[in-house]
């Protein structure tokens, strides 16, 4: 294990399991996530949760390249999953190598930026490093204790904050080849003293959980074999969790505790990049792409809207849209919702406030350009994260209110349908305490309100 400094400064207890009964802002809601003690900054898994007591004011809403930026911190290598954290500590995983034949799990510092340390691996598979391929997509989940880091060539680790592995597996020497179109995207899952890993590939998918603290399989079931770059959400539906995935053309609901298939609901288009986003008991967000053009934009419209699940007094599952949106669709980031609208953005960087409890668009309104990080919701706030590095910051609410519109570095702002400058992309935005938390391929970026 490597152990440096080299920030750039500008100027084992079981998972803590809380399941939420009402939203929760990014769209993640009625979830069971791992959260820190109340006074620790926690990032803990793909799409947070934003702490409930998070002040909207104590973030900053005004920024530029050198302006209320505390640190940035380069990344060994290139990765596009999300930055977690819990406590005083980030850890960011990447890879590296023409094969992409490096797996790396990093340490960064929360106050000042320095890299604590880094772990290398050897990549359980190799793929040729191309803009075709994920470059460690999925997000690893944290708590107090131990770090999980699952990476698109196979490889299962689980470490602790220090570094220190405590378990490592080969899924591939275990279960074949990960035969996929562009790599995976799925991110981990945290649910009990378990991490449930999706590996959706074109031969022989699976769905299985794993032990956190021994990395031992608690159980192992068939995935869907359909397309998919999404990741699961838990779902509370009555008493019960339901773990939902969403790949191409249909939405499927698991018993996170067992494997067991619980439901189904087919007849969707687009749904295989945003991540359904559960918004209280038994109802789900659900996004669609038009992607590359296979279907028409209106059928695609179609699968975005809620979805809503209820159990039968027979014991089946009856799944039905509630509404389907008309013309509004997404892009790569998932929509999110603040109880009351909810936010989409589509490929060509149009934002649909649409009203949550009927679909009713309230406004349609150009922000510049597509999101690839799912939009920040903090109080009346919006945040949206465009791939190019230009942020703009909207009100809350069914009319259209700008705050504020930022670059994170020079060329943020070009248009959408031109190439992003220096080939940067912002990937994923994490909340750590008061601060945003900003991944690009090779660059962390921690962003605070400077006096």
């Amino acid at each position: 294990m490597e152990k440096i400094e080299a920030g750039l400064p500008t100027h084992g207890t079981k998972w803590t399991v809380w399941l939420a009964s009402s939203i929760l802002v990014l769209g993640v809601c009625s979830s069971t996530c791992l959260c820190a003690d109340s006074d620790q900054p926690a990032w803990p898994r793909f799409l947070g949760p934003i702490a409930p007591n998070l002040e909207a004011e104590a973030l900053p809403v005004h920024w530029s390249p050198n302006r209320n930026v505390a640190w940035r911190a380069r990344i060994e290598g290139y990765g596009q999953s999300s930055p977690v954290v819990f406590g005083e500590r980030i850890f960011v995983t990447s890879i590296s190598g023409p094969m992409k034949e490096h797996c790396h799990v990093s340490a960064y510092s929360l106050r000042d930026g320095k890299r604590l340390w880094k772990q290398s691996f050897p990549a359980a598979s190799r793929a040729r490093n191309s803009g075709y391929i994920s470059k460690a997509a999925p997000t690893p989940v944290v708590d107090a204790t131990m770090l999980v880091a699952w990476f698109e060539a196979g490889n299962l680790i689980g470490l602790s904050h220090d570094g220190e592995v405590r378990w490592k597996r080969d899924l591939v020497s275990e279960f074949g080849k990960i035969d996929t179109r562009h790599g995976l995207g799925s991110s981990l899952v945290p649910y009990d003293d378990n991490v449930i890993v999706w590996v959706e590939r074109a031969t022989d998918p699976y769905l299985m959980a794993v032990d956190r603290e021994t990395g031992e399989t608690r159980w192992k079931v068939a995935g869907l074999g359909a397309r998919t770059w999404t990741t699961p959400c838990l779902l509370p539906v009555g008493p019960e969790t339901h773990l939902v995935l969403s790949a191409s053309g249909i939405l499927v609901g698991f018993d996170p505790r067992t494997g067991k298939r619980l439901w189904t609901l087919d007849g969707l288009t687009g749904n295989t990049v945003p991540s359904p986003q559960p918004i209280g008991s038994g109802q789900l967000l659900v996004g669609a792409d038009v992607g590359d053009g296979d279907a028409p934009a209106g059928q695609v419209a179609k699968s975005n809207g809620v979805v809503e699940v209820s159990k039968n007094a027979n014991g089946t599952y009856q799944v039905r849209y509630r509404w389907r949106s008309e013309r509004a669709t997404s892009s790569f980031g998932s929509p999110v919702a603040d109880g009351q609208y909810c936010y989409l953005v589509n490929r060509a960087g149009v934002l649909f406030c649409l009203d949550l409890a009927t679909g009713k668009e309230r406004y349609a309104k150009r922000i510049g350009d597509s999101v690839w990080a799912t939009p920040l919701i903090v109080g009346s706030r919006i945040y949206f994260f465009g791939k190019r590095g230009k942020t703009v910051v909207v009100r809350t609410g069914s009319r259209f209110e700008k705050l504020a519109e930022n670059t994170l570095w020079e060329g943020g702002a070009a248009a959408a349908g031109t190439r992003p400058s220096s080939g940067r992309v912002l990937y994923a935005v994490a909340v750590a305490g008061d601060r945003l938390l900003v991944r690009t391929g090779s660059e962390l970026v921690c962003l605070s309100k400077q006096p």
